[in-house]
């Protein structure tokens, strides 16, 4: 009888073999396995000889203890997917199980850094549907005042969610139809955003931003069955995008500076608000500054011009970084708390994989072949001190204050 793999989780199995974008016959072919073999693994029924776990990990690139590693409990929340209706199944899952590597790579860190505390407001109201447009507006607002954030141009999106306690990371997710998805984890209390980075412009990956920080703070509580239906789907959809139009662009500042809504007037304010063209025409629109045949008209305008897939300054204005991740690495590395290959036998992930997902430099922990030994990690005082946030730490690694953000913007 063979033997298995004692402490396999198969859990694990699924979720690379969905970031790696596999099917179960694809898999099995590069193992040299029947399809039934897989299934067996990925159900619990059966677990691999250590031959084939060896075979697994070089397959999908991740080391043999990543499949021993229990997966954390995130709980229920819906994940919310920047993506059109036609996105398969297998693109959603591809980045979901991305997104929760990155949740693996934050929950490893945060045994050593304190991150940024969590600040987000959140809607009163639990039932999405009963939200109006004027509390959207309203909300948005209230953020901006609640981060003092004033009301004129933001310069730079992500750190305002970094700021407030969120963690965002960028990736490839090779789908046409997808921009991205959030997801609050119950593990950490702590919104996650993944956004796509092949398709990556400045105003494009802002309006992302903006637009799952509208899902964080209006639709916390929904539930996930409710996504599966197009119309609530649509809903959803709508208020995250007036939200995030809300925040960049404040009705009274951005209605100031509107003096004349042609395509070129707009456009000058490109540089400034950084959005594009048409999300300030659509702007425009629900402020009532222009009427639904104006709008009709500057959009036929645009498509004229070649601007629906790309407009001036899309390739100029500079694109804007993720930073709590690669900081926190860089941290722990330069203060000699971890070297790079003990960081790499904690996340058991390929040093490609994170460098894509926490904006670490191309090659960063690549060259670890010799960095095998484990240092010994700094033990806390007896007495458990508390952590800056006034949390009691568990006294099983030392925790580094993570330093503060540059002041937001005012």
């Amino acid at each position: 009888m063979r033997s298995g793999t004692p402490g396999f989780q198969p859990e694990r199995l699924v979720e690379v073999r969905e970031a790696r974008s596999l099917t179960q016959t694809m898999l099995a072919r590069i193992v040299d396995r029947s399809n039934s073999t897989v299934s067996k693994w990925e159900k619990g029924d059966q677990t691999p000889d250590p031959e084939a776990l060896k075979k697994l990990a070089s397959a999908v690139n991740v080391r043999p203890s990543y499949f021993l590693l229990p997966t954390p409990e995130h709980g229920d929340r819906p994940q919310f997917f920047r993506s059109m209706a036609s996105t398969t199944q297998s693109a959603r899952k591809k980045a979901l199980a991305r997104l929760r590597w990155v949740q693996d790579i934050s929950l490893e860190l945060q045994k050593f850094v304190e991150l940024p505390r969590v600040d987000i407001p959140t809607c009163e109201k639990a039932d999405y549907q009963a939200i109006t447009d004027r509390e959207i507006e309203r909300m948005a607002e209230k953020c901006r005042r609640h981060w003092r954030m004033g009301d004129g141009p933001i310069s730079d999106m992500l750190l305002v969610l970094e700021n407030a306690g969120a963690i965002v990371a960028f990736d490839e997710l090779n789908s046409s139809t997808m921009d991205g998805l959030s997801n609050w984890s119950d593990r950490d209390e702590r919104p996650y955003l993944l956004l796509a980075s092949d398709k990556h412009n400045c105003v494009r990956s802002r309006m992302d931003a903006a637009h799952e920080l509208g899902h964080l703070v209006l639709h916390r509580h929904v539930d996930m069955t409710t996504l599966n239906k197009k119309a609530d789907f649509r809903l959803i959809e709508r208020q995250a995008f007036l939200f995030a139009s809300a925040f960049l662009m404040p009705a009274e500042s951005f209605t100031a500076e509107v003096t004349y809504p042609s395509l070129d007037g707009l456009l000058t304010l490109k540089d400034r608000w950084k959005v594009s063209v048409a999300a300030m025409v659509m702007r425009c629109s629900s402020l009532g500054i222009i009427d639904e045949s104006h709008k009709t008209r500057l959009f036929k305008n645009q498509s004229q011009r070649g601007w629906r897939k790309q407009e001036p300054l899309d390739d100029t204005l500079p694109v804007e970084s993720s930073r709590i991740l690669a900081r926190s690495i860089k941290l722990l590395i330069e203060e000699s708390v971890l070297n790079k290959g003990t960081l790499l036998d904690e996340l058991r992930v390929s040093p490609w994989d994170v460098e894509e997902l926490t904006g670490l430099p191309e090659g960063y922990l690549g060259e670890t072949s010799a960095e095998i030994a484990v240092l010994p990690r700094l033990r806390v005082e007896p007495e458990r001190p508390k952590a800056a946030n006034g949390s009691q730490h568990d006294g099983t690694n030392n925790v580094i204050s993570f330093p503060r953000s540059p002041e937001r913007d005012s």
